[in-house]
């Protein structure tokens, strides 16, 4: 396993955060619904990730749903000092695995005391406002409304920081308007890269960027040219894609999930990926424009 202890930092909500940190999505059920099918393993992934050097966990009450957090905190409650943990809060999860705006302020207070209660804590150290305008990607629409209801919260004590999750340029600087982004957390890849000029924007101010599905989710990252590039570097083409994220700018924070010991090593190994001038030109090609 790789020891993250002298990998690259960023801040972060008060915390200075190694790069490589973890998402929990995958340790609920199929489809992040109901639970996982070796609990056990789930909490010993968790618990490894954290004796690495991982100190970056991103998760959300709406993974299960409250299953992940709940893992989470069998994993690793009493938190130890230095341990940034990241929740969601703008949706529910339906009767059949739906996923449902949930952006009142009636709304977006009952999901941060339940996640405030599912991982046992006082306060959440950083709460993402995700917009459900479109499920899918981001889509215009003000975010005022929910986002004043969680600063709101913030301002009682029950939040430290706030971040913004699928959101458009707009949305950023209306948030921005309204109260201290502390990351702005969206989809993008090695392939998937509509948010370029936004990472940029964000590095110039200091702001993090976490991107979700860094390895294309529900539909794995592809490539030949990807396949290429890690059988030279004897890496995996999973390692390779990670790699490229943390070299594509300082500002990116990688939440990479998974349910396995084995993927969880290969995932924090990529730390120690170098990428050449040649094999950087070879997957800045791999882009999927809009």
């Amino acid at each position: 396993m790789t020891d993250l202890s002298h990998a690259d930092s960023y801040p972060l909500a008060s915390h200075l955060v190694r790069r490589l940190g973890y998402g929990a999505m995958q340790l609920a059920g199929p489809g992040v619904f109901g639970p996982p099918k070796d609990r056990k393993a789930a909490v010993a992934v968790l618990r490894e990730a954290v004796a690495q050097g991982v100190n970056h966990i991103d998760t959300s009450d709406a993974y299960g749903p409250h299953v992940t957090n709940e893992i989470v905190r069998e994993a690793l409650h009493p938190y130890r000092d230095g341990l940034l943990i990241a929740t969601k809060v703008g949706a529910v999860r339906g009767p059949t695995g739906s996923w449902d705006p949930a952006a009142s302020a009636a709304d977006i207070e009952q999901q941060v005391h339940d996640n405030l209660r599912t991982l046992g804590r006082d306060v959440l150290d950083l709460v993402n406002l995700r917009s459900m305008i479109r499920i899918e990607s981001p889509a215009e629409g003000s975010i005022e409304a929910p986002l004043t209801a969680l600063a709101e919260l913030q301002r009682r004590g029950l939040v430290r920081h706030i971040g913004l999750s699928n959101v458009t340029p707009t949305q950023i600087a209306e948030g921005r308007k309204l109260t201290e982004i502390a990351c702005v957390q969206n989809h993008y890849n090695l392939a998937h890269r509509h948010d370029d000029a936004i990472i940029d924007q964000l590095a110039a101010h200091g702001i993090a960027y976490v991107p979700f599905f860094p390895l294309g989710g529900f539909t794995p990252l592809q490539s030949s040219a990807l396949d290429a590039v890690a059988a030279r570097l004897e890496a995996t083409p999973m390692q390779v894609a990670l790699a490229w994220l943390l070299h594509r700018s300082p500002n990116l924070l990688l939440i990479p999930g998974t349910s396995s010991l084995t993927h969880l090593a290969e995932n924090l190994a990529s730390a120690s990926v170098r990428l050449g001038a040649e094999d950087l030109q070879t997957l800045n090609r791999l882009a999927q424009h809009p």
